[in-house]
C-alpha cells in the first residue's frame, strides 16, 4: 500500500515531485482496477498532471479517491444508482474542495452502494476477489488496499467506514460527529451521515486528516504506563467471530505487556438500548430524505432500499421522537464511559470478510457509535488463517480524535513489533 505520510515526505525532501507521486498512483490504478473495480470513473488524466505541477499545500502529491456520493465540478456524480446517470454537479462538495484547495489530486470516484445504503457495487476484496470490501464505503477502501491510492474519502450512517477498512485491511477513520462537513453529498440520514478517511495505517490517516483540516489531529507518541484501555464486552460481544474476538485479546494483551493498564468494560443498557434505536432514526429520516426520489423512481430502486424507504415513511413522528431521546441520553452515557478509560477496543466487524458479494456484511459492531457521534478508528494488522484482514476498533470520547488516533497508531505500532 502507498504511504501518505512516507509521499509527503518525499515530496517535501524534493525525493520525488508533487507530478510524479500521482503518476506512479494513475499508474497503480491502471494496474489494479481491472481486477479490484474499485472506481466508478478517474478524472481525465493529461488535467491531473497538469494541476500537480503547479500543486501547493500540505497534500501536493496524494492521489486522493473520492466516494460517489460526493459532488464534483468535474467528474459525473451518480450516488450509487442508474437513476442519476449523467447527473454534473455545477461544483465540489465541501471535503473535496477542501482537498483540491489543499493540494490533493481528486483521481477519480470510488464505487459506493446504491444511495450509498445496502445493496452491493461492483467492487472486489483486494484480498480475495471472491469476498466482499464491506459497506457503502467499499470502492474507497478498496482502492487504497489494492495500493492504488494512498488515501480516500468515504461516508458511514451505520458502518460504512470502519467495516469495509476492517474487511479490506486499511486504517478507516470516523471522527467526531460533524468534525468533517457533509455538505454537497447525497443525505440518507443528517443525524448519522458522517465523512471519513482511509489510508493504509493509523499513522497515515491521521497526517491526511492532519493535512486536510489543518487540525492538530497527527499521531503523537504515547506514553503507555499513563494510557486506560477498556475492552468494551457489549451485549452482542458474542456476535463476533472467536478469530475476532482473539483479535481483540490480541492487542489488549500486546498493550498491558508494554505497560498500558487494561480493563473489561461492560456495556450500559441505555446504549444497548441505543444501538436498537439507530435503525428508526436511520429510516425515518431517509424516508424523508430520499422522499424526491422515491416517488418519482421507486420502480428504478432496489426491493430493499424501496422497503427501507417505505418502512421509513410509515414511522410516527413520536416513534421517530422516543428514539431520538434513547439516542441524546445515550450520548450522555457514553461519555460517561470514558471516565475510567481513555479509549475502548472492540470488535471492528463481526468477523473477516464474509464469502460473497451479494452482501455487505452487517454494521452490528459500528451502528452505536456512529449514533453516538463518537471518533472511532479501525486499527488493521491481524489476519485470520485465511489470510483475511480482522480490524480491531478503537473507540474515544467524543472531540477527543486526536488522542484515539494517537493511541491506536501505537497499537498499531506493537502489532507490527509482535
Amino acid at each position: 500500500m502507498q504511504s501518505v505520510i512516507s509521499i509527503l515526505a518525499d515530496v517535501r525532501a524534493g525525493k520525488r515531485t508533487a507530478r510524479e507521486a500521482v503518476e506512479a498512483s494513475l499508474d497503480a490504478i491502471a494496474a489494479r482496477e481491472p481486477d479490484v473495480l474499485a472506481f466508478e470513473r478517474t478524472a481525465d488524466r493529461a488535467t491531473l498532471l497538469h494541476q500537480a505541477e503547479t500543486a501547493t499545500g500540505p497534500l501536493a502529491g496524494i492521489a486522493i479517491g473520492v466516494k460517489d456520493i460526493f459532488d464534483t465540478f468535474d467528474m459525473e456524480t451518480r450516488y450509487g444508482t442508474p437513476i442519476y446517470a449523467g447527473n454534473q454537479p455545477k461544483s465540489d462538495a465541501a471535503i473535496v474542495a477542501m482537498a483540491r484547495r489543499a493540494g490533493g489530486a481528486i483521481v477519480g470516484k470510488t464505487v459506493t452502494t446504491e444511495f450509498a445504503y445496502f445493496t452491493p457495487g461492483k467492487t472486489r476484496n483486494p484480498h480475495d476477489p471472491a469476498h466482499t470490501p464491506g459497506g457503502s464505503s467499499s470502492g474507497s477502501a478498496a482502492a487504497v488496499a489494492a495500493g492504488m491510492i494512498p488515501a480516500a474519502i468515504g461516508t458511514q450512517t451505520g458502518g460504512s467506514i470502519i467495516r469495509p477498512a476492517s474487511f479490506c485491511g486499511v486504517a478507516g477513520y470516523k471522527p467526531s460527529f460533524r468534525l468533517l462537513p457533509a455538505t454537497g453529498m447525497k443525505t440518507f440520514s443528517w443525524s448519522l451521515d458522517t465523512v471519513g478517511l482511509f489510508a493504509a495505517s493509523v499513522a497515515d490517516v491521521a497526517a491526511f486528516a492532519t493535512a486536510l483540516t489543518g487540525r492538530p489531529l497527527e499521531a503523537e507518541p504515547v506514553e503507555p504506563a499513563s494510557l486506560r484501555i477498556g475492552i468494551y464486552r457489549s451485549a452482542i460481544w458474542n456476535d463476533a467471530s472467536q478469530d475476532m474476538r482473539a483479535a481483540v485479546q490480541t492487542i489488549a494483551a500486546l498493550a498491558a505487556d508494554a505497560g498500558a493498564t487494561v480493563m473489561d468494560v461492560t456495556e450500559p443498557d441505555l446504549l444497548a438500548a441505543a444501538r436498537e434505536a439507530h435503525a428508526t432514526i436511520q429510516n425515518y429520516e431517509a424516508g424523508l430524505a430520499l422522499a424526491g426520489d422515491l416517488a418519482l423512481n421507486e420502480s428504478r430502486m432496489s426491493a430493499k432500499l424501496r422497503e427501507t424507504l417505505l418502512e421509513g415513511t410509515a414511522i410516527a413522528p413520536s416513534e421517530y421522537d422516543a428514539a431520538r431521546r434513547i439516542a441524546r441520553h445515550a450520548r450522555h452515557a457514553a461519555t460517561e464511559l470514558f471516565s475510567d478509560v481513555d479509549i475502548l477496543i472492540k470488535p471492528s466487524a463481526p468477523g473477516a470478510a464474509p464469502k460473497g458479494l451479494e452482501t455487505t456484511g452487517v454494521p452490528t459492531f459500528n451502528k452505536l457509535w456512529s449514533l453516538a457521534g463518537n471518533p472511532c478508528v479501525n486499527v488493521p494488522g491481524i489476519a485470520d488463517a485465511h489470510g483475511l484482514p480482522l480490524g480491531v476498533q478503537v473507540v474515544a470520547r467524543f472531540g477527543q480524535d486526536q488522542r484515539m488516533l494517537s493511541a491506536a497508531a501505537w497499537l498499531q505500532s506493537l502489532l507490527r513489533a509482535g
